[in-house]
């Protein structure tokens, strides 16, 4: 009797645990390691007196090198919970991107109806990522994201945002961050000022439309007086589907406001325009070119980037990727090929080394990496 008592306990508890089990999310263990070697030319020496060159071993330059789990537990009726926690890091030396932070990428929680959309609270990349699909590089480290110093891949906190379901071949994006300062668009008392955005996308077989509108604004003060960190950016871009090729074209423009410039050469504005092709030669050869142009206002000049590359698949997930690529700078700017920070290049005051050539020079560089997925 006792036997089977026990017998009949352990039954149950099994029962219960697999019950537990089905209720539990499925989780999902994903990431990409990509890492190459980097040859550029055109660099500030540390004094920023003349020009340099260097090889490296970089990561991140084909797509950010990252780790993260996602994970979602059908609730009934069309309803399910889900959550992502994502993070980078260097594949060159381990560091993690953002130092102190984990999950610098993504930390959300949310909920997902099929007829009503998606819900997210948390840590985003911001909605101005939604670039992404509409260059022909994917925003590598030498594309549309150079001219505008990093201004389209930032990663916003306080986070509520909206993904609608597809309606007709449209769908809606919406995102609102929080400052969580005492004064509603940021005060000094937090690290991040309010930022906010939505993007509407028209998708068939042929062609993809998509307009954003986003601003981020001034921890310090709440305000949009930087045109490359805080800013309101306008985006219009469009793909077109020929068979193996892929036509891409953007206009884009970044705008403060009320801001004051004493300096000349601090641009309050800018514009952005890019296209591209690319030809996928084959099911796992892809072949790119594409140009950026930015032209910045208050004697900031103009740039313009030129690219070739492209890659090819060993696997599903796995592939070789290579870019060559050239910024040609007007006789008052200074854009490099990286998303460098506005300013002189060379050894600043704090240590660091900026990347940005000397007004008027160009710069040059060569990638060739491997990318692999899990």
């Amino acid at each position: 009797m006792k036997s089977l008592v026990k017998n009949g306990v352990a039954l149950a508890v099994c029962a219960l645990v697999s019950g537990v089990a089905n209720a539990q999310s499925s989780v999902t263990l994903y990431g990409r390691l990509d890492a190459g070697i980097e040859y550029v030319s055109g660099l500030p020496n540390n004094a920023y007196t003349g020009s340099t060159s260097r090889w490296r071993m970089e990561s991140g330059n084909w797509g950010t090198s990252l780790w993260g789990m996602k994970g979602v537990e059908d609730l009934g009726a069309g309803n399910k919970a889900l959550f992502q926690l994502e993070g980078s890091f260097s594949t060159t030396n381990g560091s993690l991107g953002a130092a102190g932070t984990l999950w610098n990428r993504w930390a959300t929680v949310g909920f997902a109806n099929d007829s009503y959309g998606t819900l997210l609270l948390g840590r985003e990349l911001a909605i101005t990522n939604g670039v992404w699909d509409f260059d022909p590089f994917g925003q590598t480290n030498w594309s549309s994201a150079s001219l505008v110093r990093g201004r389209n891949w930032p990663q916003t906190s306080n986070n509520i945002s909206w993904q609608s379901p597809k309606w007709n071949g449209f769908d809606v994006y919406g995102q609102y961050s929080f400052s969580n300062a005492t004064n509603w668009n940021g005060n000094g008392t937090t690290t991040q000022g309010r930022s906010d955005g939505i993007q509407v996308t028209y998708s068939n077989s042929l062609f993809q439309l998509r307009g954003i509108y986003d601003e981020i604004r001034n921890a310090s003060n709440g305000g949009l007086d930087d045109v490359f960190n805080y800013s309101r950016q306008y985006f219009a871009g469009a793909n077109l589907f020929l068979g193996p090729f892929k036509v891409q074209a953007v206009y884009q423009a970044s705008r403060t406001s009320g801001a004051t410039v004493a300096a000349y050469g601090t641009p309050t504005t800018t514009d952005q325009e890019w296209g591209g092709v690319t030809w996928q030669a084959t099911p796992a050869a892809a072949l790119i070119a594409a140009v950026y142009h930015v032209n910045a206002n208050n004697g900031g000049g103009n740039a313009t980037i030129y690219s070739v590359g492209g890659s090819y698949n060993l696997s599903k997930r796995t592939l070789l990727d290579v870019q060559v690529a050239t910024v040609r700078n007007s006789k008052a700017a200074n854009f490099g090929l990286d998303a460098n920070s506005a300013g002189a290049g060379g050894v600043g005051s704090d240590g660091t080394y900026n990347e940005n050539p000397l007004p008027g020079h160009s710069q040059t560089g060569f990638y060739a990496g491997i990318q692999h997925s899990f």
